[in-house]
């Protein structure tokens, strides 16, 4: 007799881009979310690759950083988004961030002449370096991984490696057979954000949960005197707090901005949805990135005159004016 459980057929493998090479601190979040025993692990070099493969299907789905506690946003991610067509942001994950000063083994600290890593990693060991490692010359690489392979492949080539250290995670200098000679974090406590990007066809809109973050884009009315206020007071109007707001150019001409936004709430939440409309109404544009569950699980505060119940007692005021006249 066949055991119907052990003839279903298995799940698909899905495909998960991400910034690569391996043990990235973005793979380190990717696990949060699936298992490369169960789904198929792709990296990729930046991350207009890996949003321009998802976009085309090569991807089921991508985990891109976009944000740093101490960095800030992270611009080719948000630059990469707003220039996307048809991507969701559907959850976000954070990761600790531990950077190790990594190097091929052997090396001292006092052999250390450069220094490759991320640009955001090399920010976030800045005055580590500048007290230890004052005179080492700094070089970017396209992930802290990166930094680690580069001296693995150029060792396993027979190059030259010593003098060079790279700045990973202690998962990628294992990785990639470095030694650790110390952790150079200048934050011991710093945490990147990471995000879940699905196809809009593909990926049904996450149900609220009541701990929802809204992501968006948002250009401003015109270049006027309190332009920036008339955006602003969508969400306070609507009391709908906003947990990161952060400026980029447009890029057509010089003094243009647009603004990147999370907002706490879901667009199901009536008010949020009535700040979309206002932003709809006074901004020549909005794009939607998505609203998912906020990875630290706490609640917005909601006024009561914000309430769900509010929004559709005046609504239906309203409605009772219009049907008396």
């Amino acid at each position: 007799m066949t055991n119907a459980a052990s003839s279903a057929t298995p799940p698909p493998r899905l495909r998960y881009g991400f910034l690569g090479p391996a043990a990235t601190f973005t793979e380190s979040a990717l696990r949060q979310v699936a298992s490369p025993s169960d789904h198929e692990f792709m990296p990729f070099t930046s991350v207009i690759l890996a949003l321009e493969a998802l976009e085309s299907g090569d991807l089921d789905a991508a985990v891109v950083p976009i944000e740093n506690s101490v960095e800030g946003g992270v611009p080719a991610t948000l630059d990469a988004l707003r220039n996307s067509r048809g991507l969701r942001i559907v959850r976000e994950m954070l990761v600790p961030i531990e950077f190790a000063l990594a190097v091929d083994p052997g090396q001292r600290l006092e052999d250390i002449t450069r220094v490759a890593s991320h640009p955001h990693g090399h920010a976030q060991c800045r005055v580590w370096i500048a007290h230890h490692l004052p005179h080492v010359s700094v070089e970017p690489a396209t992930s802290t991984a990166g930094a680690a392979a580069m001296i693995a492949a150029d060792r396993e080539r027979g190059l030259d490696v010593s003098g060079r250290a790279a700045l990973c995670s202690p998962l990628a200098a294992e990785q990639y057979g470095l030694e650790v000679l110390a952790n150079a974090a200048d934050n011991l406590t710093a945490v990147t954000r990471f995000v879940l990007v699905a196809r809009t066809a593909t990926h049904p809109l996450p149900q609220r949960t009541g701990q929802d973050k809204t992501s968006l884009v948002v250009h401003l009315p015109s270049d006027k005197p309190g332009a920036l206020l008339d955006m602003l007071e969508q969400f306070v109007t609507n009391g709908v707090n906003l947990s990161r707001l952060e400026s980029r150019p447009i890029g057509d001409a010089m003094g243009r901005y647009l603004f990147s936004i999370d907002a706490d709430g879901h667009v199901l939440d009536e008010r949020v949805a009535e700040a979309l409309v206002g932003l709809h109404r006074v901004c020549p544009k909005v794009q939607f990135l998505g609203s998912y569950p906020r990875a630290a699980a706490t609640s917005a505060l909601i006024p009561g005159e914000n309430s769900d119940e509010a929004y559709a007692r005046a609504r239906a005021w309203v409605e009772n004016l219009r049907g008396a006249r």
